[in-house]
């Protein structure tokens, strides 16, 4: 048989083979690729999903963090593959060379459970990450039996380097007796309910007793960043600020375009003196 004949043999045989499409799991068509590199772009398809928030400093000249949303949504069976998934955001922003602390949020009642705080460990230590990058944002903890159970749980946590956060912090008396009780490392204040002036000046008095760092959240007005910088907020984030980005996104955030941009919405001072 000659090549030509042969080539020919092998086209028709090709040309005639049945055609057998790949699917992803929302059933759209991925021609050409083999099931293993499905499978590779479906993980790296989910690691580009618009999950983390970032969180700035209140000049909004510097990164200085961001918080894990999918957590705040996770129910329990999900808490601790989710929580490893944000530890592998602030691995890769760390092998990238770039030092973003991350807030992975957790319900009080999940750190209450030394099975879960078990794994917890198991996670952190393995990560391997430096002291300082992971923080937990813990959250629904207004009931007094809840903070109680979990107070072993978040001293297990701390002697691993974590820091401790509250979210969705508002100064009600149940969350001041849990403010004392553990002594947060920051505080995370939604902006949006000192739009009333009453709720502005009774923060505004609270926030001098905070010593631990105020994050202002959810900023959406111009008039939210006022507000947070009368209560003292060291850190900002929402909307206003920045909407959530993905892991790799995150790498590429410019400080000093976010500060130009905060900057040119509301008045400031120029170099002499006026507005």
């Amino acid at each position: 048989m000659s090549p030509k004949s042969r080539l020919y043999t092998l086209v028709k045989a090709w040309k005639n083979k049945p055609f057998h499409e790949v699917r992803d799991v929302s059933g759209e068509p991925w021609l050409g690729l083999s099931s293993a590199a499905l499978e590779e772009h479906q993980s790296w398809s989910k690691r580009q999903a618009i999950s983390n928030e970032p969180i700035f400093n209140q000049q909004g000249t510097k990164l200085s963090g961001a918080l894990f949303r999918p957590l705040l949504s996770s129910d329990d069976t999900q808490l601790l593959r989710m929580f490893m998934e944000g530890l592998d955001n602030i691995s890769y922003w760390y092998r990238s060379g770039r030092f973003i602390p991350g807030i992975l949020p957790l319900p009080a009642h999940a750190i209450a459970s030394s099975k879960f705080v078990d794994g917890l460990s198991d996670l952190v230590l393995n990560s391997r990450l430096p002291v300082g990058l992971v923080s937990i944002g813990v959250h629904q903890y207004d009931k007094p039996e809840c903070i109680n159970s979990s107070k072993e749980g978040l001293l297990r946590l701390r002697r691993l380097g974590i820091l401790v956060h509250l979210l969705n912090f508002s100064g009600s008396t149940a969350q001041m007796h849990v403010f004392t009780e553990i002594e947060p490392d920051g505080v995370h204040i939604d902006i949006s309910q000192l739009r009333n002036t009453h709720n502005l000046i009774e923060l505004n008095t609270l926030s001098k007793q905070i010593k631990s760092e105020i994050y202002a959240c959810n900023i959406t007005l111009v008039k939210d960043i006022e507000n947070a910088i009368a209560i003292g907020a060291s850190h900002s984030y929402g909307g206003l600020m920045m909407p959530p980005v993905s892991r790799h996104q995150m790498l590429h955030i410019s400080d000093s375009r976010i500060a130009k941009a905060i900057f040119s919405l509301h008045p400031h001072k120029n170099q002499n003196g006026d507005m």
